[in-house]
């Protein structure tokens, strides 16, 4: 009955979250339960009564700090400099932007809203069809969500009762093996199309880039080394290791260093003991606040305002979607659906394999109708014990779960992605759901390979947890 109240209400177009509580407030006074409706406000207040779930609205805030400070403009020119100079050059600065601003923001949507504004704008100018440049920047905005931080892993980790760190950890091969894929996606249409460069091919500039990506790599492994090799005190390192960050920014005058810089501090922080995933989240937000008022004096106190307002709004949505969502995992589980659900998926195989490529089917379809927070919420509770009754570690299934639902986001009739870029674009959503179709290709096998490749994303959380 359950179920069914649910879906009655998802029909009759009731929000998402709205639809879980009332499902199990109407369940609970309808049926002969000896339940009291005041257990629907008790376990969605205990829902959200968690210490990792305070990294979502200061990851929120320092994605919206970094978007609204002018650090997009900066990410997208230090892209321009090291691949523009390409065949189908914004193409490739397309996917590489995405895969830095993936290392502050943590969600799609704020990838294709913010960088996607910048770069459909300059495609479009440099004569790329408009559906091109949508379909590229859709794709790439799935990026969000698998490079860390990320939103969903949290709420993933928090469901699972699985590290946040190594989720962060884990996402980092597989949003690689991503990237990678969309390139070459870019460089077939380059060839077929016969695309030439988009800016002039500069030694100077691509140096500079050179430089700065060699100090994004070998700035944590001279830290590394000064830590574990020679035994210097780690606050005192790291501390040092910023203000040579600085110096260096201040005497070359790069171009994104130190934002790009924010995945690594984070990564680095957590896999060292430093801080937590919360505590991370609050050192991205004093990261991001450190780089807008003080070292390029891009934000000003009114921005900061808005953008604190703006995070409450975001951070209300995701974490009332948390709520309802355990009440209604949580009924699912004292009615015996999950219990039956597994029954019945065991009972019609008992290999992973045929289990994850059921699964994988399941969660794209779910993708297509649900917001991520609340298909993750739901999803969890139903198909994390049979995962785990099959052998298949909770690490990976969260990043395949993941990925799924950002491939949710590019599919009508829910897809935010597609209603984001086909505003920003100018093109009608039929126009933008068709601009996107053969992108679907890199996604879906890099989908795949993730699936059925494991060691692909638990190699770095083995080493590392």
């Amino acid at each position: 009955m359950l179920k069914i109240i649910f879906l009655f209400f998802m029909a009759g177009g009731i929000p998402v979250a709205i639809a879980m509580a009332g499902a199990s407030l109407v369940y609970i006074l309808v049926s002969d339960s000896t339940l009291p409706p005041f257990v629907v406000i008790h376990r969605m207040v205990s829902g959200i009564d968690s210490f990792p779930l305070l990294a979502v609205p200061f990851f929120i805030l320092a994605g919206n700090l970094m978007n609204n400070a002018g650090i997009t403009t900066r990410i997208y020119n230090f892209a321009l400099a090291l691949v523009g100079w390409l065949k189908g050059g914004l193409g490739h600065v397309n996917v590489l932007g995405s895969v830095i601003f993936a290392g502050m923001s943590g969600t799609a949507i704020a990838d294709a809203a913010g960088l996607g504004t910048i770069e459909i704008k300059a495609m479009k100018e440099h004569g790329y069809s408009t559906e091109f440049a949508v379909g590229v920047t859709a794709a790439s905005a799935t990026l969000g969500p698998i490079i860390p931080p990320s939103l969903p892993f949290v709420i993933y980790g928090m469901m699972a009762n699985v590290s946040v760190g190594a989720l962060f950890l884990a996402g980092l091969l597989p949003g690689a093996l991503l990237a990678v894929l969309m390139m070459l996606t870019v460089a077939y249409y380059a060839h077929k199309n016969k695309w030439g460069a988009d800016v002039k091919f500069s030694r100077t500039r691509l140096f500079k880039a050179l430089m700065e990506l060699t100090v994004v790599i070998g700035w944590p492994l001279l830290l590394w080394l000064l830590v574990v090799k020679l035994g210097t005190p780690p606050q005192l390192t790291v501390f040092a290791g910023l203000a040579s960050l600085f110096v260096l920014d201040k005497i070359f005058s790069f171009e994104a260093l130190l934002p790009i810089m924010t995945p690594v501090l984070l990564i680095g922080g957590m896999t060292t003991g430093l801080f937590t995933p919360t505590e991370g989240a609050i050192a991205a937000c004093v990261w991001a606040m450190i780089l807008g008022f003080a070292w390029y004096r891009t934000l000003s106190w009114k921005m900061f305002v808005k953008v604190c307002l703006d995070t409450v709004e975001t951070t209300s949505t995701v974490l009332f979607i948390v709520a309802a969502a355990s009440i209604f995992g949580w009924m699912l589980t004292a009615t015996g659906v999950t219990t039956d659900i597994a029954a019945w998926v065991l009972g019609f195989t008992k290999e992973a394999w045929v289990f994850l490529l059921l699964a994988n089917l399941l969660m794209l379809f779910v993708g297509c109708f649900l917001e991520p927070t609340a298909a993750i919420t739901i999803l969890v509770p139903i198909l994390l014990p049979i995962a785990t009754q099959l052998g298949v570690d909770p690490i990976h299934f969260g990043l395949v779960m993941v990925l799924n639902l950002m491939i949710g986001l590019l599919h009508p009739p829910m897809g935010m992605v597609l209603f984001v870029l086909a505003r920003v674009a100018g093109l009608s959503f039929e126009r933008t759901t068709m601009a996107i179709l053969p992108w679907l290709v890199p996604l879906l096998l890099s989908l795949g390979l993730i699936t059925y490749m494991p060691k692909l994303v638990l190699w770095l959380p083995k080493m590392f947890f």
